[in-house]
Order: structure tokens, then C-alpha cells, then sequence
């Protein structure tokens, strides 16, 4: 794959964000379009799918704030000189072809393009049918932003397959694939994982936990809940589960103040046998795979614990390994949580809301990782590359 030059990509980065500026019209426009078409069964998506001014200023920040970085292509890692001579560098290198597969969000498409571009990758963009207008407008821009300076645009591209489509080109590529992310839920990552011949890396399920410790601050546990659970519904770094240990202080009243203050912001409430004794008129939880659900819904489960190690133990089986929290004023409890717990970002006193690129200082995100490998938690720019060995030698044979 031929490397372009650092100042050519930023330079189409620049005609990007011109052109997201000047043609705000056509953009909404075409949203308008797709908006029109969505029947809003499923309010989480559609809530995705919405394109605002204010969102814009988002898409072209994203595209300022990846120009403003370093190239992650081709640097340096490591350098060795061995004893026969051979000198090794390890540097990074691009991926090569990146297929992502997301539903209802436009500002993916300005992410993830704007990312795989810089780190030198081609990209395919498999948006949801519900979003073909406003995507099939920013892959335009992003082509004329490609052709103001003098590049392919087949680096960018849109695919607008069906399911059954998608599926054959899983199965048979009609060129190489180096890496599929899928964004999105349960379904999708079971389909492409299914189908797919390369590297898949999962991205998009959330299904987070906040335990609330008996050494908790409880008016802080109750804002961070509020926040985490009702701030933005349909994002992945929502709060589904919340566990209460059932030693802190005054449990009863506090379990019923938590159950009051949330169904006050209109979220409904499902309980385990031990929170129920408590909450009588609260619906159990019906069954043990709930635990594992994401609900992208004002709807959340409140669990009673005896320990920090239950606690542990509930996240560790049945969380998306997205986000979880302790709302602790002991440092050696939350370590103990933050070290045991397995999810790619661990929080204590904070919201998980912030599990996202912007927020953890990483700038535009491809997805959040809830793989192991390569990288775990927001796939930002750095995260876009692999590496490859440079070996330079003078005829050595190995003996």
C-alpha cells in the first residue's frame, strides 16, 4: 500500500471540514429524507439517526481534532542492531482495508473515514439502509474532498448492500479485508462473526454496571446514576444494571430513594428477589439473561449484593465488558474493583458516560473495543495501525 505524504491528508482533512461548513443545507436536507422514512419504532436509533447544526459542528471538530494529530503511520517503535549485523526496526504500519458495519449514526461516517484515512487505511462504510441520504452526502463530500487533492476516491467507499448481500460479501469479498468492526448489538456481532473470513473486532455493546459500595457517597451515587442511565439512552456507554450493597447505611431508605428518583425521570424499574423485599411493587426480573441485556430504553435492574466479590463476580458474568463503576470512598475497595472487574474501562465515582474517544482524551473514535485484541476501549487514530519489521542486512545467512 502506497503511503501518502502526512501534509496531502491533511490538507483533504481541510476540504472536508469546508465542506461540511458550507453544504450544512444539504446535509440536513437529506437527513430530513431519511427521517421521514423512519417509522420510530425503536427511539434509540432514531435518536442516532438525527442530524442538527450542533452536530455538524461535531463531525468537522472531529475532522479538525484527528488533522491536528501526529501521523500514527510509519513511526519508529523500536530499533535493534544484532550481532550479525542486521539492523531491525519495528514500525507501525496501516491495516489495509477496514470494513465497518453500523447502523442509524451519520457522524460514523465522518469518524471512521476520517480515521482509517489518516492512519493510510481504505475504509468501508456499511451503513444502515435507515441512514442511506444523509451517508450517501458525506461520502460525497468526502470524494470531492479526495479529488480536490488530487486523490482516488476508492479509498472512501459506501456500500449500500441488503442483508443477503452483506452476508455473500462476508462469506466472498470481491477484494481483500484486513479488519470488520461491527458497531452495533448482539445480532450484528453474532451475523458478521458468523460470516466473516478476517480479523473481526467487536464494538457497540454495552450493558453497564455501577455497584454502589457501603462506603459509598450516596447523594454523588445518585447523580453519577442519574447521568449514567438517563443522559443518552441510545449510546453504548449507558448504565443498565445497578448492584447496592446491602450494608450501607439506612439500605431501605436509600433503595427507595433510588427507585423514586429514577422512576421520576421516567425510567422503569425491574428487581432482584433481595432488592424486592424492599421494593414490593417493582416487577422481578424475570429470568437470569436479563443480566445480560442491553436495553438502550429508560428501563434499568437494581440488584442487592452482600460484597464487594459478589458484586465482581455479578459484572464479570454478565456485563458486556464495556463499562462499570464503583461509587466508593475507599481507595482500597475501588482498586480492588477496578483491578478485578472485567471490562475495558473501570471507573470509580464517575459516570460511564465517559467511556467515549472525546472524553478519555483520545479525540474521534472508530469504536470502543470490547475485544482484547489488538486494543481494548476507544479505537482512536493510534489504534488504527499495526506494525511491520524492517530488516536491513549485507548477505547474512543464518547459521
Amino acid at each position: 500500500m502506497q503511503l501518502i505524504a502526512t501534509v496531502i491528508k491533511n490538507k483533504v482533512l481541510a476540504s472536508m471540514e469546508h465542506l461540511l461548513d458550507k453544504n450544512r443545507a444539504l446535509l440536513l436536507e437529506a437527513n430530513k429524507k431519511d427521517l421521514a422514512l423512519f417509522t420510530k419504532d425503536d427511539q434509540a436509533m432514531y435518536d442516532r439517526l438525527i442530524v442538527t447544526d450542533k452536530k455538524i459542528d461535531g463531525m468537522i471538530e472531529a475532522v479538525k481534532s484527528v488533522r491536528s494529530q501526529e501521523d500514527p503511520v510509519n513511526r519508529e517503535i523500536s530499533r535493534k542492531e544484532m550481532e550479525n549485523g542486521l539492523k531491525v526496526i519495528n514500525k507501525t504500519a496501516p491495516f489495509g482495508t477496514i470494513m465497518i458495519i453500523y447502523e442509524s449514526r451519520p457522524d460514523v461516517t465522518v469518524e471512521a473515514a476520517v480515521l482509517a484515512f489518516k492512519a493510510n487505511n481504505k475504509i468501508l462504510l456499511k451503513g444502515g439502509k435507515e441512514a442511506l441520504h444523509s451517508n450517501t452526502v458525506l461520502v460525497d463530500f468526502w470524494h470531492q474532498a479526495l479529488e480536490e487533492n488530487g486523490l482516488n476516491t476508492d479509498s472512501i467507499q459506501l456500500l449500500t448492500m441488503n442483508r443477503t448481500e452483506t452476508q455473500q460479501f462476508l462469506k466472498e469479498p470481491t477484494e481483500p479485508l484486513d479488519l470488520i468492526v461491527p458497531r452495533g448489538g448482539e445480532r450484528l456481532i453474532a451475523f458478521v462473526k458468523e460470516h466473516a473470513k478476517c480479523a473481526v473486532l467487536v464494538s457497540g455493546r454495552g450493558n453497564n454496571f455501577l455497584y454502589v459500595d457501603e462506603n459509598a457517597d450516596w447523594e454523588k451515587s445518585l447523580k453519577v446514576i442519574l447521568n449514567a442511565k438517563t443522559d443518552k439512552i441510545s449510546a453504548c456507554n449507558a448504565l443498565d444494571k445497578i448492584l447496592v450493597n446491602t450494608n450501607v447505611s439506612d439500605y431501605k431508605e436509600k433503595l427507595i430513594g433510588l427507585r423514586n428518583i429514577l422512576k421520576d425521570n421516567g425510567v422503569s424499574i425491574m428487581v432482584d428477589t433481595k432488592a424486592k423485599e424492599v421494593l414490593e411493587d417493582e416487577a422481578l426480573i424475570p429470568e437470569a439473561s436479563v443480566w445480560s441485556a442491553e436495553f438502550l430504553a429508560l428501563r434499568c435492574c437494581i440488584g442487592s449484593v452482600d460484597t464487594l466479590s459478589d458484586a465482581v463476580q455479578k459484572i464479570n458474568d454478565h456485563s458486556g465488558g464495556h463499562s462499570a463503576t464503583i461509587m466508593t470512598t475507599d481507595a482500597q475497595t475501588a482498586e480492588r474493583f477496578m483491578e478485578q472487574v472485567d471490562c475495558a474501562a473501570v471507573y470509580q465515582n464517575a459516570s460511564t458516560r465517559f467511556t467515549d474517544g472525546g472524553q478519555m482524551g483520545v479525540g474521534a473514535e472508530l469504536a470502543i473495543s470490547t475485544d482484547k485484541l489488538h486494543h481494548r476501549g476507544p479505537l482512536g487514530l493510534n489504534e488504527l495501525v499495526t506494525n511491520k519489521y524492517y530488516i536491513y542486512g549485507d548477505g547474512q545467512v543464518r547459521d
